[in-house]
């Protein structure tokens, strides 16, 4: 292991996404059925975000034994239900919405602001039960890891804050509005960087109160690439086929709070990771068109990054409709009032269905999409030759403009390389 990566040092990036989580898991179990028994975690480097960022903690207190760890994973998220990542009953969620209608009529006067729409203790304890903190720096002390990170946002210093685990030699960073901090992770980190604006309450870590990491994540791949990655997987959560437009002169419907709340999670989620692969393939066609004896001063120090990118094949929110009545009543109930029975509310509705129905098939979604490109993945993550970027169409499509001969781009998720 240790000489393996002394050549490539693999890093697997897993973007947020609430339930959408569901699909990483089936892209891992795919991983994990092509390498060996009993192999131990294939990643020099594991970094998420929100969601991701529970699944990376997962894999990496279990870093000795890969299969293990997804199974794992594969359990929990395969027998999900709402009511065990927050609280569903009537009570609950009637006392939420008269908690803040009365803030709002009120002014917060008397009854004072509420903290959050929906209270996800449920989740902390879940999570408390199943993971083992101690575990991640037996796995970097054992040599089947480098390092984890995982990012929140920082509400007071308007920052996006990588708190990473790793041997002491690794130093951290800091950048415009991103630092990187090296310490002991623990579970206040996750319920931080998984706290959605709005949806799940703030987390205060030491003296600042920090949420949803995706929100400042302007750059998510870096933080893989700081703590020394020179190949990266990523697993995101949604399919880019783009929106069927309304007929010409045809009036669209006001958009709902839900629907406005679903894109805004959305863009949160996954727009960052796309302008990060365009800057990157920027930098790596500047670098590949420089001979290795001519770089000089800072293109020196500089590396290129191969990536590799899965994402859905199928459009998760038509996946969520399906199965929209397995919510909880008094969840249908906020979210026809917050949106209406529209299909459009289906956005939100994908990100918050903690159903087993929906994850298995999410699962089984994602462990099909991977095995398209089996051959490419196991060649990726064993440290094989491979291109600059290995993504879907779509993105091949928007960086067209930027490569030239020696940047290398091929297709992903079943499509045949170009």
């Amino acid at each position: 292991m240790d000489m393996k990566r002394q050549q490539t040092r693999a890093a697997l990036v897993l973007p947020g996404g609430g339930a959408r989580g569901a699909f990483q898991v089936g892209a891992l179990k795919a991983i994990a059925e092509l390498l060996p028994k009993r192999s131990p975690n294939p990643f020099s480097v594991i970094s998420g975000t929100s969601a991701g960022a529970i699944n990376s903690v997962v894999l990496a207190s279990k870093a000795r034994r890969f299969r293990v760890a997804v199974a794992e994973l594969d359990r929990v998220w395969s027998n999900f239900h709402c009511d065990q990542v927050f609280r569903t009953d009537r009570r609950t969620m009637l006392k939420s919405s008269l908690h803040w209608m009365a803030a709002i009529v009120l002014g917060g006067f008397l009854v004072g602001t509420p903290r959050s729409l929906l209270d996800n203790a449920p989740l902390r304890a879940l999570l408390s039960r199943n993971i083992r903190f101690p575990r991640i720096q037996d796995a970097i002390d054992d040599g089947y890891l480098d390092a984890v990170a995982v990012t929140a946002a920082g509400y007071g210093s308007a920052r996006s804050t990588s708190f990473f685990q790793a041997a002491r030699t690794q130093p951290g960073w800091s950048r415009t509005r991103r630092l990187g901090v090296r310490g002991d992770l623990h579970l206040d980190h996750l319920m931080a960087s998984i706290a959605v604006p709005m949806i799940f309450p703030p987390v205060r870590l030491g003296a600042e109160y920090f949420g949803d990491g995706a929100m400042r994540q302007a750059t998510p791949l870096s933080p893989a690439i700081h703590l020394g990655a020179d190949r990266i997987l990523v697993i995101g959560v949604r399919d880019e086929t783009a929106d069927t437009v309304a007929p010409t002169g045809k009036q669209q419907p006001f958009p709902s709070f839900a629907q406005i709340a679903g894109y805004m999670l959305d863009t949160l989620f996954m727009d960052g990771l796309y302008s990060d692969l365009e800057r990157m393939t920027r930098i790596n066609q500047m670098i590949d068109a420089v001979h290795p004896d001519h770089r000089t001063g800072a293109m020196a120090k500089m590396r290129a990054i191969d990536t590799m990118l899965i994402v859905p094949s199928e459009d998760l929110r038509e996946i969520a409709y399906k199965y929209r009545q397995q919510l909880p009543l008094a969840i249908r109930g906020l979210l026809r009032g917050l949106g209406g029975p529209r299909r459009e509310e289906n956005r939100l509705l994908s990100f918050l269905l903690f159903e087993r129905a929906y994850t298995r098939e999410l699962i089984a979604l994602g462990y099909r999409d991977a095995m398209k490109v089996k051959d490419q993945l196991l060649d990726f993550v064993m440290g094989a030759d491979v291109p600059r970027l290995f993504a879907p169409s779509w993105i091949r499509k928007d960086l067209s403009s930027l490569h030239g001969t020696q940047t290398q781009l091929q297709g992903s998720v079943g499509e045949a390389p170009e």
